[in-house]
């Protein structure tokens, strides 16, 4: 293996080290000799990619947005309708949230922000973005009712799947995240869509598996 390429993955052994570390312990309790010990490096290799725990930090809430916008753009090249990928969007978030650590820390990070000095809007606008986009598709090819601003909508749907996804682990540790997902579009599809018939929000929402085993299993 090149340099170029042993420093990469070093770089990513940390970075999955100190995600692990970051979602138990919070940026607060956190400390570089337990990322170094979870990620088995020396504490020089970490220094050498990471000068300190704000950095660290930083790169974990990058590698998180970098892992959701890789699924989002996933989800577009497989030429979905725009709400159905809306849709499949946030159950690819849930996925994340379900399985990856780095993400679990990521957005756990993004609330502690204040702690480190972190501006953490961009993740938030970039998605907003793309639901905005999304959902501007969605009206023209008649899927959602005209009259219902794109921009409002896709903040709409961004804070919404936060706060569901937030409590969810509050009260589960994200056990039960897909089903609050699925339980968040039931209740805003009928106030969208232009096509409110049980058949067609039935097939939207079969787009989100009801519980953690029907997820394991898509």
């Amino acid at each position: 293996m090149a340099v170029q390429d042993r420093s990469c993955a070093t770089r990513q052994t940390i970075i999955a080290g100190a995600a692990e570390v970051f979602e138990k312990s919070g940026y607060g309790r956190a400390s570089l000799i337990q990322v170094a010990e979870r990620a088995q490096v020396t504490k020089g290799a970490l220094y050498f990619h990471f000068a300190s725990k704000q950095d660290l930090a930083k790169a974990v809430i990058e590698e998180q947005h970098r892992l959701v916008v890789h699924d989002g753009l996933t989800v577009l090249q497989e030429g979905r309708p725009p709400l159905d990928a809306m849709i499949v969007m946030c159950r690819e978030f849930g996925h994340r949230l379900l399985h990856d650590p780095v993400v679990r820390a990521g957005i756990r990070l993004t609330f502690e922000a204040s702690s480190f000095g972190r501006s953490v809007h961009e993740p938030y606008e970039d998605w907003i973005r793309v639901m905005e986009n999304l959902a501007t598709r969605a009206i023209t090819d008649g899927a959602i009712r005209e009259g219902i601003a794109p921009s409002v909508l896709a903040k709409f749907v961004v804070a919404s799947f936060t706060g569901v996804q937030m409590v969810s682990d509050v009260r589960t540790g994200r056990e039960d995240v897909m089903e609050r997902i699925r339980d968040m579009w039931q209740i805003l599809l009928p106030g969208i869509q232009r096509d409110m018939s049980p058949d067609r929000i039935g097939r939207l929402l079969d787009l989100i598996p009801r519980n953690c085993q029907a997820e394991t299993e898509h």
